[in-house]
């Protein structure tokens, strides 16, 4: 990791010493093709030192975007139903289906995961409807991507902003923006609080829920879409969940209103909501925590002659995801205005290259032009670029879609690359 070991020594004796402790991971030990290694090694720790169901401590990740917590929970994943349940399940089918009206035939089994979705485009998938997905720019191997997008019979997109993603859409549908709909978010701690509208949504835009609903109806399925507004949503929600691990068969929006946010599980209407998950035992059939084996597993793409140095990717404090939304914001772009690669000035001298002079960084996969941006804070033999531009300056063109074999999640942190010719000064 080029971590040195006295500091790793030195966290470990802190946290040994430490009477309450929260370890939090995040994208960067997640997106790599050993993300479910590092995140066990995490959980390992934190079981090893007491900290699972002890007050004021524990042990969380934090997801990419609000509410990514959230939609896992109402079974937004492929192979996944709501309350956490595994699609596969004979048990939750045979629950979501009967609480669905429907048989539980025409559940289907586990989709694809979010790239192999992509990389079916064209091919086994031959149409599309998105909402608010700027794959384009932050799908990993973008180029790859984008040219597999153009082979789809027909796409759809709903978004609030033209993205680059919406460019190649057949159809575009103006959609609200989070601040002019009703809803729910599930934060980190489990904790699910109301989310209201500020505003109505301009124009022609509609909801999620509505459209979804309007395609029911058009697909002749409108018998099972026939909600009075985002409660009603909800309440549904609430009983496909009652007897899975996220279970909100006890919440509704009066109760989250009445107690500032409820936690689940919550199985019943007068329970009060569970703040802290495990106080007295595990979800194993023993009730005792589970400790993993964990091997180190190299990067699926190291540096070689060819490419000789390490880039990883990741945010800036002004943009947000693909930069949809941010990048639009006068204040933020004033931040942060452009994409940037950021390397360690050793390396940088080397090429001869000063603090902010264009440069083209390769890899296998594409090019990106960025600016250079200098920092003694990164390891010599690295280059961080941040994920939130497309085009020219799109990281996710130098990606590399290696995937981890249990989540699926895209090696986006960690893959090769090289310093090109043709440095242009300003």
């Amino acid at each position: 990791t080029g971590v040195p070991e006295a500091q790793l020594a030195e966290l470990a004796h802190l946290l040994a010493r430490a009477n309450t402790a929260m370890i939090i991971s995040g994208r960067g030990s997640e997106q790599q093709a050993q993300g479910v290694n590092n995140t066990l090694a995490w959980i390992n720790v934190a079981l090893a030192l007491g900290l699972v169901g002890k007050p004021n401590s524990g042990f969380g990740t934090l997801t990419g975007q609000g509410n990514g917590q959230g939609g896992r929970e109402h079974g937004q994943k492929a192979d996944q139903l709501p309350g956490y349940r595994k699609i596969d399940d004979p048990a939750a089918r045979k629950h979501v289906a009967a609480v669905w009206g429907i048989d539980e035939s025409e559940i289907p089994g586990p989709g694809k995961s979010a790239y192999e979705l992509m990389s079916a485009l064209g091919g086994e998938i031959k149409t599309l409807l998105t909402f608010g997905f700027n794959f384009a720019v932050s799908a990993p191997d973008a180029n790859a991507v984008r040219e597999r997008i153009k082979q789809l019979d027909f796409f759809c997109v709903s978004d609030f902003f033209l993205s680059e993603t919406a460019q190649f859409a057949d159809v575009v549908l103006p959609a609200a923006q989070w601040a002019e709909e009703e809803g729910t978010m599930t934060n980190l701690e489990g904790r699910v609080i109301r989310r209201r509208r500020a505003m109505a949504p301009l124009g022609d835009a509609r909801t999620d829920d509505d459209v979804l609903c309007e395609l029911a109806r058009r697909l002749g399925r409108g018998q099972f879409f026939e909600y009075a507004n985002s409660e009603a949503i909800f309440n549904e929600l609430a009983r496909a969940t009652a007897g899975g691990v996220a279970d909100y068969a006890g919440i509704t929006y009066d109760k989250i209103d009445e107690l500032q946010g409820v936690h689940w599980p919550c199985p019943e209407k007068n329970h009060p909501g569970t703040p802290h998950l495990f106080r007295t035992s595990f979800a194993t059939a023993s009730g005792k925590a589970k400790f993993h084996a964990v091997r180190h597993l190299a990067p699926a793409e190291e540096p070689d002659n060819e490419f000789p140095y390490y880039l990883t990717t990741g945010r800036t404090l002004a943009h947000y995801q693909s930069g949809t939304q941010t990048r639009r914001v006068e204040k933020l772009t004033e931040m942060v205005s452009e994409c940037y690669a950021e390397m360690h000035p050793d390396l940088a001298r080397q090429y001869g290259l000063n603090d902010g002079v264009h440069v083209t960084l390769a890899t296998r996969r594409g090019t990106a032009t960025l600016r250079v941006k200098l920092s003694n804070g990164i390891r010599r033999d690295t280059i961080f670029v941040p994920f939130h531009w497309g085009g020219n300056q799109s990281a996710n063109a130098l990606t590399n879609a290696a995937l981890d074999p249990t989540s699926r999640m895209p090696e986006f942190k960690v893959c090769a690359v090289r310093i090109e010719d043709g440095i242009r000064q300003d």
